[in-house]
């Protein structure tokens, strides 16, 4: 779930990409490239053997969500916050269902189509909004900030930042996710990088996929939009 801060009228923007399982399965750029050799040569239990995280990524269930808005988002690298008196503090973020996550009790859901996910979240949000809890996970002394494999222990401290509600499908949203290109990179006062590697890594690898995605569906930059729309709003 990648959410997106609009600042102001001159496309300034910080964006906040979550993934659907806390799980990730290496903590460095070269061993995610070695991973998907891996899969490209048929090598997986060896890459697997040598590598105990990965083994627990691919191990971990992965129910499918009944909807994108009753399943849970987590962001696997750590950030920091700093304050106006210059104090810093490390945080993940989370981004919870309201109203709870809802999974098939199966990892694959049998009679559905392949687009299913997308089709449930077009029709539930004809019947009214669904409310997600922006969330941050507190680091504390000793909680590493450098490893995405790395699960902070569940009784650190966690702070709701604000609600982020979905109000609707914008129509053209099929060209929209094949131009926009999220940024996993904090660029605003306040919020820096860790000494995660992997933040870098991955910053890198989306702007590549993002312009082969507009080069091979074609570039509408008029398109984008430049601003909140109106009648958007932020719940705190």
């Amino acid at each position: 779930m990648a959410t997106r801060f609009f600042l102001g009228s001159d496309r300034k923007h910080t964006d906040i990409v979550a993934h659907s399982t806390p799980f990730f399965p290496v903590n460095n750029g070269e061993d995610f490239l070695n991973f998907f050799k891996a899969i490209a040569a048929n090598t997986v239990p060896d890459f697997l053997g040598a590598h105990p995280a990965a083994l627990a990524f691919v191990q971990a269930p992965k129910p499918t969500p009944k909807s994108f808005a009753t399943d849970a988002y987590y962001g696997v690298n750590a950030f920091k916050l700093i304050s106006a008196d210059g104090r810093e503090t490390f945080i993940r973020y989370r981004i919870m269902p309201e109203f709870g996550r809802d999974l098939y009790e199966k990892a694959e859901p049998e009679n559905k189509s392949a687009n299913f996910l997308q089709e449930e979240l077009r029709e539930r949000l004809k019947a009214g909004t669904s409310s997600f809890s922006l969330i941050a996970q507190i680091a504390e002394s000793g909680d590493p900030t450098n490893d995405a494999t790395i699960h902070w222990p569940e009784e650190r401290k966690q702070v709701k930042l604000g609600t982020v509600t979905l109000e609707k499908v914008i129509e053209d949203s099929d060209e929209l996710q094949r131009t926009l290109i999220f940024d996993p990179v904090p660029r605003v006062d306040g919020v820096d990088a860790s000494d995660d590697p992997l933040l870098d890594f991955r910053a890198s690898v989306y702007i590549q996929s993002g312009k082969e995605r507009r080069t091979a569906g074609g570039y509408h930059p008029e398109k984008l939009p430049k601003f909140v729309p109106e009648g958007a709003k932020v719940a705190t």
